[in-house]
């Protein structure tokens, strides 16, 4: 059986005068997350269906899911693919502003505490941060750092970053 397939986006800004580059990145939340904070960040994302017709759509649709609303318009880049266990993880990223301090987040529900009967809900998504690529690498889960570099590699093979 072949593992889940995750799609997600990655938004970046370049902040002026010097255009140095930010990254979106999202706390996961819920109590597994609660008291972590290195490699406790993910680029918001969520599992394909089989209704997906491509990935660009799964991952408009996830972050919608995961933000509270749309991500900006506009021209999505590939960042490739990495693994997690058994999971595929897709990224794509695109250039655009978002306001990282309005977010409603999707919730799931979990029991909890473990084994006591109680299902509790808690958002998917627990806050949302612009961050430097430096501090995303220390922040997001160790399979999906790999597309900070493909990023910045990718900005500046276009002339759109120096290194």
């Amino acid at each position: 059986m072949a593992g889940e397939r995750s799609v997600g986006l990655l938004l970046y800004r370049k902040r002026p005068p010097e255009g140095h580059v930010e990254v979106l990145i999202a706390k996961m939340g819920g109590p597994f997350w609660a008291n972590k904070y290195a490699h406790s960040w993910t680029v918001p994302k969520g599992l394909v269906t089989e209704a997906d017709a491509d990935d660009a759509a799964a991952a408009e649709r996830e972050f919608a899911e995961e933000m509270g609303r749309s991500a900006p318009p506009g021209t999505s880049a590939d960042l490739g693919t990495s693994r997690s266990g058994s999971k595929t993880i897709v990224v794509l990223a695109r250039e655009g502003d978002f306001d990282a301090d309005d977010i409603v987040s999707n919730t799931f529900e979990v029991e909890w505490p473990p084994r006591s009967g109680l299902v509790q809900q808690f958002p998917e998504v627990e806050r949302a941060s612009w961050v430097t690529p430096q501090d995303a690498r220390q922040l997001l889960a160790k399979s999906q750092t790999v597309f900070i570099d493909r990023l910045l590699e990718l900005l500046a093979n276009t002339g759109e970053v120096s290194g």
